[in-house]
């Protein structure tokens, strides 16, 4: 029973750890993210209006977009807690914006969002991971 135990605890080989592989979500996650809010510049009414949103919630909304990519990416270039908390922040505040945008934009039941709205579950998911792992992702 012993030897088995010493056979399944120590592995002959590993495989090797690639501790930058979260750059391969967090890249693109802020490229999309930013890339969602320069779409919605220059910021005008009629573009809040068309979604049903008063221009400040709009102004709100671009703004929140462009600072959660932004903090994603630097966040990632920072070393200390300041790194981390930017990660955190951009995180959350992502997925606070995808929360609201299919609460929003998209009313619809949840089992609808989850069979056909993957885009938007991505981001949400992808934010929350951020906010609550933060530069700890390995």
């Amino acid at each position: 029973m012993s030897f088995r135990m010493d056979l399944v605890s120590t592995p002959k080989f590993s495989v090797p750890e690639f501790c930058k592989s979260q750059w391969l979500l967090r890249l693109p996650l802020a490229l999309i993210i930013i890339q969602q809010a320069t779409w919605k510049f220059p910021l005008t009414a009629d573009d809040a209006a068309s979604f049903g949103l008063p221009m400040t919630l709009w102004m709100i909304g671009a703004f929140g977009e462009l600072f959660a990519g932004l903090a994603l990416l630097s966040g990632g270039l920072i070393r200390s807690w300041y790194g981390d908390l930017l990660t955190r922040l951009g995180g959350l505040g992502l997925a606070v914006i995808i929360v609201s945008v299919l609460i929003i934009a998209h009313k619809a039941p949840i089992i609808d969002i989850l069979l056909y709205n993957q885009f938007h579950l991505l981001l949400l998911l992808g934010g929350l991971f951020f906010g609550l792992r933060g530069n700890k992702a390995k």
